[in-house]
């Protein structure tokens, strides 16, 4: 006889009696029942390495030829995973009615279902389900998720009668249950974990691609406003017009830094790698002094020093360590004292490229260090409009793309000074 859905059950060995209790959980919510859903569920059961082995213990352990779990909503009853050795004949995926199983009295109840020899059980000797399936012995026994989710039973059937009210026996089966409920939660939570992190890369890449886009659009309307600064510079008859040209060639030299770190990000973020033009060069030492006198012409103000003592060829990408004396330098000019020199010194010993940048000011906090070569980073007392974030990220790539490495000290009695060595070779 079906029992309401509104009643709880107190389960006595070899019976399922109906009885008042006001602890019962409440009523699960239903889970959704379209193909989809059920497959997925299916699927899920099936990736627990753990059941096959279950189920036979299962069988092994009671003497009974036929045990699944099953998934069991309110209209639904789908098998999830056998062990069949009676030849029943259902297999994963497979579907019963659910009202004529008694799984759907177990999910009304809350409780196990169990019965010992049921053409003889006060019971059930009259139930249409023993019946309908030529069963004598069976247990059903409900899996339920920690939030009170009901996902379905851990059941077991036979012709034949079988011991399986003992409490040992029910004791398995309940923990067995409770297994299986824990690994298909964990199955979801890494499911959608999963799912958020495909998400995720997936916004990461399209951003990325989008910065990328937009960097290399920037770069014609960037070239109109540089020329258009040539041209102020060139009016030597209006004093006002030359200073409006240099401060406009200034903003434009630092936007296009700017935009070739984006295009920088953006290639070593997508797969393409920090692309490298390795030759050998005997003027570094010219081309790195043209970066330092560019950074005094943005800042007459600041006292910045260099010591170039490069005497022989360099293998590297001169354009790119030039970034990298650029990057460091304008870090420099942003978090450096303002009283406190810049010192760039450049130098070949031991086969190596040794370039440095040291600068004044208040040091980085121990705690920021791990994090200043991480893109789009930027410490806490930044000021607005100080950049991108990606300096030091392209830096360190440039670096390291050459085989070499970044590496970086504060304190507040040396200053803060950034070291790249790069193997000559």
């Amino acid at each position: 006889m079906p029992l309401g859905a509104t009643q709880a059950l107190t389960y006595h060995p070899g019976t399922l009696t109906p009885a008042l209790n006001p602890a019962a959980p409440a009523a699960p919510a239903a889970l959704v029942d379209t193909e989809e859903a059920i497959a997925r569920d299916v699927a899920a059961v099936g990736r627990i390495s753990a059941v096959p082995s279950l189920l036979k213990i299962i069988c092994q352990n009671t003497g009974m030829g036929f045990a699944a779990v099953a998934r069991v909503t309110d209209g639904t009853w789908t098998a999830c995973a056998v062990e069949d050795t009676i030849q029943f004949g259902l297999l994963p995926g497979g579907q019963l009615k659910v009202e004529t199983t008694l799984c759907m009295e177990s999910r009304a109840a809350r409780l196990p279902v169990v019965i010992d020899h049921a053409s003889t059980d006060p019971a059930y000797r009259d139930h249409h389900t023993p019946r309908l399936y030529n069963i004598q012995s069976y247990i059903s026994v409900p899996i339920v998720y920690t939030n009170g989710e009901y996902f379905g039973n851990l059941c077991a059937i036979d012709p034949r009668p079988a011991n399986v009210s003992d409490p040992r026996t029910v004791a398995m089966f309940t923990a067995f249950a409770d297994l299986i409920a824990r690994q298909l939660e964990n199955e979801d939570r890494q499911e959608r974990a999963e799912v958020a992190l495909q998400s995720e890369r997936a916004t990461a890449e399209l951003r990325e691609q989008f910065i990328a886009v937009l960097g290399h659009d920037l770069r014609n309307p960037l070239s109109a406003v540089g020329a258009a600064a040539e041209l102020l510079i060139r009016r030597h008859d209006a004093p006002d017009l030359v200073k409006l040209g240099t401060r406009l060639k200034s903003s434009t030299r630092r936007m296009s830094g700017l935009i070739d770190d984006v295009l920088d990000f953006a290639r070593v973020r997508l797969g393409s790698g920090m692309g490298l033009a390795i030759r050998e060069t005997d003027f570094l030492a010219s081309g790195l002094k043209d970066v330092v006198d560019e950074a005094r012409a943005s800042n007459p103000h600041l006292d910045i020093r260099e010591d170039l003592s490069i005497s022989g060829v360099v293998r590297c990408d001169p354009p790119r360590i030039q970034q990298v004396l650029s990057n460091l330098i304008g870090n420099a000019v942003t978090h450096g004292g303002p009283d406190d020199p810049i010192v760039v010194r450049a130098v070949l010993e031991d086969d190596r490229l040794v370039l440095s940048v040291s600068n004044g000011g208040q040091p980085i906090p121990p705690d920021d260090l791990p994090k200043i070569f991480q893109p789009y980073w930027r410490p806490a007392n930044s000021k607005p409009g100080g950049g991108l974030g990606l300096g030091l990220y392209i830096c360190a790539e440039i670096v390291g793309a050459h085989g070499g490495t970044l590496e970086v000290t504060s304190s507040a009695a040396e200053g803060t000074r950034f070291v790249a060595i790069l193997p000559n070779g």
